[in-house]
């Protein structure tokens, strides 16, 4: 492996031998980009997803939007009704909400981690809209009924 440059070891991959040695075995496989890069030529989320198509990519933009946009509109929601006497379904409902918008945070981030600048794109823009709407206090005026510190039934996201 000395003396190799990057440009040959493209393509290939390192697989452990039943010795304890390696040996290099040559793929045609797609390569992790590890920079931003532009173009609809990437894998998001799942293999061989969305592929070489264009079309396909801009329904992969439109997911990842749809992701982040999920992601703040659980976040800054009220699905509990303040002063509930039912604490046990308060909490599993908290909880349940909690799972679900941590599991589609990190969908978000391993879209991102396909490093194409358009799933970036998509993502801040779907996050951003999303607390715009639900979030921010353009849309959303203060109610007498809900406490000012109190306006999710989530704490905060802590990344």
């Amino acid at each position: 492996m000395e003396g190799m440059n990057d440009d040959n070891m493209h393509g290939m991959m390192m697989h452990n031998t039943s010795d304890g040695g390696m040996n290099m075995t040559n793929h045609h496989k797609m390569m992790m980009h590890m920079t931003f890069f532009w173009g609809s030529d990437a894998e998001i989320l799942f293999s061989g997803w969305p592929g070489t198509r264009t079309g396909m990519y801009v329904l992969a933009l439109i997911v990842v939007f749809q992701l982040a946009f999920m992601v703040e509109g659980i976040s800054h929601s009220r699905f509990l009704k303040p002063g509930s006497t039912k604490h046990v379904t308060a909490g599993l409902v908290q909880t349940l909400l909690h799972a679900l918008r941590v599991g589609l945070a990190y969908l978000v981030m391993l879209a991102i981690m396909s490093f194409n600048g358009g799933v970036f794109l998509a993502a801040v823009a779907g996050h951003s809209l999303g607390f715009l709407l639900f979030g921010s206090r353009v849309f959303n005026k203060p109610s007498a009924t809900v406490p000012a510190a109190k306006t999710s039934d989530l704490p905060p996201m802590s990344c």
